[in-house]
């Protein structure tokens, strides 16, 4: 989708991803002020803003982490601007502490958090659920389960930040970010005037002298915001009998199917909350006085059950609630499959036996990879030639945390972005063990700085590894601040990460990690050193450089000698370029990025003569 997100009259309808629809929906909000670090499941959101910025009426940035995404934004807020902050779920661990505070201080122009849960870790290190963080911060929350409603919702929480000078947060989940569906346009504003500021230290500095107020004035304005999710449009009731379905998020899309598909629309009651916090109690209390069983379908946390109970017990209504451990997980995403399992057993029904495809058991298996040509694959090559089983390896956030995957096995813990160089330092200093830290370009500037300097201040003994391939490759090919060039024009100020690796205390080495003989030198001389030291293996992701046009174009490799002899190749590099054809070990030309890096390992791998495509 292009420019029809800024183009398109009210009353079009687009087919938009739910990701596409929240940038429609805040533009209608008027959002003048956009920052992120890039994410998946939230990535096309601040990928479709920054290929639309070009004239557009607002800025836009790719902050180097979600803490300074969120400050940055902080800030322009005060100034009086609608903003979006937009993350995964996890960035809002590394965006907590201004967050908690922005809270007390206002968000005067509005300011929404898109907050991207990932369900079912399909790209994330954990399951977290976020609504958690509304509630420990004080943000109003909005679930949205369409893509329409993520375009109206995403408005409306704008508005309602600007309404109540208070940052809310949009909590999506992987499906419903990536579900694609119709969305009717609403207008979209002409001009949005900037709120003025005007100095208040009481209002806008949390001493503890005006903390207090500050808590106290939050306080105030959710009480207001509760107003709003009672009377609010995105929470619905429907339906009628004693058993009821209090639901939110993409379940309440799963529920509803249930119910059409089995006849049993209108028979319950049904409480859809798509404004789940702070909790419309009301409309709640009265939906459960209707009601002698009523059942919490949620993905993940508790959060609702929990909330729901405590209001039941408080006001004294005589109705079972049911929900995690009784007929629901609290893990992983949900599905129509285990949604209606729990209709059917709060209603007594049998549940037929589902209706699955039989895999065939001899299909390949086929596990995530780095690509051909990927630099990251000869950086581990030369990595496990010197350290072997010896060392301990800490990885970290990006395409090369797959070095866990055999042959390498280069990743032997790994706790979030930016932890491998601390991590590894405090392993070293604990076991005495050689560590060597896997950090990618992006996240080395990401959050991988500060553990530098904290190997350096304290003399940690361990080889920091920066697999730097020149842009983020793993959410896109977004640009980091050490990057000249981008899918998305030149970047006229790039910094210089040797230069900031010196500033840190420490001269890296650099070398190209395709250069096979020159890696495995370097790392040799390190590996008889003691202290921190950092390598940087630089060379550009293939698909990027051919996205920016500075693929050098190469032959692929072939096999000109014995074929036996390239087994140790094949089986220790494991490139997705070598096949085995009737038993015989060969390159596949297709696959083949022209890399070259396996002709330094075998006399009987040589380049060919056509161009790689």
């Amino acid at each position: 989708m292009g420019k029809e997100l800024l183009t398109a009259a009210a009353g079009e309808t687009l087919l938009l991803l739910g990701n596409e629809a929240i940038v429609r929906g805040t533009l209608e909000g008027g959002v003048r002020f956009v920052t992120c670090y890039p994410g998946t499941p939230s990535s096309e959101v601040p990928d479709a803003f920054f290929r639309l910025s070009q004239g557009a009426p607002y800025y836009f940035e790719y902050s180097v982490n979600e803490k300074v995404a969120l400050e940055v934004a902080g800030g322009a807020t005060l100034a009086g601007l609608p903003c979006l902050v937009t993350m995964k779920h996890v960035g809002v661990n590394v965006a907590a502490d201004p967050l908690m505070t922005l809270a007390y201080v206002s968000s005067p122009g509005g300011l929404v958090l898109l907050s991207a849960d990932d369900p079912g870790c399909h790209s994330s290190q954990n399951e977290q659920d976020n609504r958690i963080y509304a509630r420990l911060g004080g943000l109003p929350c909005f679930e949205p389960a369409t893509a329409q409603e993520c375009k109206d919702m995403a408005r409306d929480a704008l508005t309602l930040s600007r309404e109540l000078e208070t940052p809310v947060m949009l909590r999506t989940t992987t499906r419903i970010n990536h579900v694609r569906g119709p969305v009717v346009a609403g207008e979209l504003p002409r001009d949005v005037a900037q709120k003025p500021f005007a100095k208040n230290p009481a209002k806008y500095v949390p001493l503890p002298a005006s903390a207090r107020p500050m808590h106290e004035r939050l306080l105030g304005v959710l009480e207001t915001a509760r107003e709003k999710a009672e009377a609010s449009p995105y929470n619905t009731e429907r339906g009628q009998g004693e058993i009821g379905f209090v639901c939110s998020g993409v379940a309440r899309k799963y529920l509803s199917d249930v119910l059409a598909e089995d006849g049993l629309e209108g028979t319950v009651r049904v409480l859809e909350l798509g404004m789940t916090y702070p909790l419309p109690e009301n409309r709640i209390a009265a939906f459960l006085g209707k009601c002698r069983t009523v059942v919490i379908v949620e993905e993940l946390e508790p959060v609702l059950e929990n909330e729901i109970r405590a209001l039941a017990q408080k006001r004294g209504i005589g109705v079972a609630i049911v929900g995690k451990g009784e007929h629901l997980p609290r893990r992983g995403e949900y599905a129509t499959t285990n949604v209606r399992a729990a209709v059917n057993a709060v209603l007594g029904r049998e549940t037929p036996a589902a209706d699955t495809l039989t895999v065939p058991g001899d299909l390949p298996r086929r596990p995530p990879n780095l690509c051909a040509g990927c630099p990251h694959r000869a950086a581990y090559y030369a990595v496990r030639e010197v350290f072997g089983d010896d060392a301990v390896y800490s990885s970290d956030i990006g395409c090369y945390t797959l070095g866990f995957l055999p042959p390498f096995r280069a990743a032997d813990f790994l706790l979030c972005m930016g932890s491998s160089i601390s991590a590894g330092a405090g392993f070293a200093r604990a076991s005495g063990k050689p560590v060597v830290a896997f950090i990618g370009d992006s996240t080395f500037f990401h959050s991988g700085i500060t553990g530098l300097i904290d190997a350096v201040a304290y003399n940690h003994d361990i080889l920091v590894v920066i697999l730097d391939n020149r842009t983020t490759a793993m959410t896109g090919h977004q640009p980091n601040p050490g990057v000249d060039t981008t899918i998305f024009g030149e970047n006229p100020n790039p910094v210089d990460l040797l230069a900031l690796i010196r500033a840190c205390g420490i001269e890296p080495v650099k070398v190209n990690p395709l250069n096979h003989k020159a890696t495995v030198a370097a790392l040799q001389a390190f590996a008889a050193q003691k202290g921190p030291r950092v390598l940087v293996a630089e060379y550009p992701c293939p698909i990027h450089a051919r996205r920016v046009g500075q693929a050098k174009k190469t032959p692929p490799a072939r096999v000109v000698g014995d074929p036996g002899t390239c087994l140790a190749v094949r089986d220790n590099l494991a490139c997705p370029a070598f096949a085995m054809e009737a038993g015989v070990f060969t390159i596949n030309e297709e696959q083949c990025d022209g890399c070259m890096y396996c002709v330094q390992l075998s006399a009987a791998i040589k380049p060919g003569k056509k161009e790689a495509r």
